[in-house]
């Protein structure tokens, strides 16, 4: 995996402001120290505007894929509505509701939020959800290095996302 000369203070405070997002702090550390670039890595500093737009939006979009075709309804929604345009502008207030997830790599995420770290890294597709790392440099480790977890019971603690993820115990 090529990688580039990290992201400056100012190049992450752009990526924030324009996404109107918060990279938590050891998202932002990881970022800083150098930036992994490849198809499957979001380049903060060289991607388009919309692709990085549309990674920040696939959690979400994910879940609504659901809501239309799979009947998916979160647990703490309400009633589901019998019309399917009044389903989906629910699913869609609830979901700007929820925690957002920012992309690490492919369909792995972190949680958004300066001043947390820590955080599980998530492989979130539609509404299967993972945990991939118990934290960051988990996650880095377990796809990049040995393939072997610092920690193997990571649970994930994020609202909503984490009521996805599989109850029973085992590899994610």
């Amino acid at each position: 995996m090529p990688i580039e000369p990290g992201l400056t203070d100012d190049e992450i405070d752009r990526a924030e402001r324009d996404f109107g997002i918060e990279f938590a702090d050891d998202h932002r550390a990881f970022l800083q120290a150098g930036l992994p670039v490849g198809p499957s890595w979001p380049n903060w500093r060289g991607e388009g505007r919309r692709s990085l737009a549309k990674r920040l939006q696939l959690p979400a979009d994910g879940v609504l894929f659901a809501v239309e075709w799979r009947q998916f309804w979160g647990a703490d929604w309400g009633p589901r509505p019998a019309r399917m345009k009044d389903a989906l502008r629910t699913a869609r207030y609830r979901l700007d509701r929820v925690p957002q997830l920012i992309p690490v790599h492919s369909h792995h995420y972190l949680p958004a939020g300066r001043g947390s770290s820590g955080q599980p890294v998530l492989s979130v597709v539609s509404t299967e959800v993972a945990v991939r790392g118990a934290d960051l440099a988990d996650f880095v480790e377990v796809e990049f290095g040995s393939g072997q977890p610092r920690v193997t019971d990571a649970v994930a603690t994020v609202a909503f996302w984490s009521e996805l993820t599989p109850r029973t115990a085992g590899p994610p």
